[in-house]
């Protein structure tokens, strides 16, 4: 694992997650500490479906796909340290506590994701996070998470 990637561009991150449009949720890991942390980043345009409802004229990003976007960054950060591009990954959530909203994420905003391993090691299929979504500086989002990883035998 010395020559682990400690980042991920977007080929990368579709070769680890099963995620794709509309739902892919995370663009860039740009830090990668083994499993111990990461940063991700989302860019959040208007060319998203969910701002067609959510809400007309006053496009917000809904809270649940910010905890989603923390989750796929916490998964990139398994699946790269890991190794396991390509291996047909699928991840569940199990939990999520303490998520609190401090601030709107509109069109036009960079999440930034900051994840680190409460709990977990490699080879196994339950881990526990705390993510941290900012906007130039200000929180939007904290919470920590639960994920089973499953890979197919």
């Amino acid at each position: 694992m010395a020559d682990t990637p400690t980042s991920a561009d977007i080929q990368l991150i579709q070769r680890i997650l099963p995620h794709r449009y509309p739902f892919l949720l995370v663009d860039r890991v740009e830090e990668i500490d083994g499993t111990k942390s990461a940063v991700g980043l989302k860019n959040v345009t208007m060319n998203e479906p969910h701002f067609q409802g959510h809400f007309p004229g006053t496009p917000i990003m809904p809270g649940v796909t910010i905890v989603e976007a923390m989750a796929q960054t916490a998964a990139v950060m398994v699946g790269v340290t890991m190794e396991l591009q390509d291996k047909e990954m699928l991840i569940y959530f199990m939990g999520i506590d303490g998520c609190k909203f401090r601030r709107k994420v509109i069109p036009g905003d960079q999440l930034r994701m900051e994840l680190e391993t409460l709990r977990g090691k490699p080879g196994g299929k339950v881990w526990k996070f705390r993510g941290r979504a900012t906007v130039g500086g200000e929180m939007a989002c904290e919470a920590e998470f639960t994920a089973m990883m499953d890979l197919p035998a």
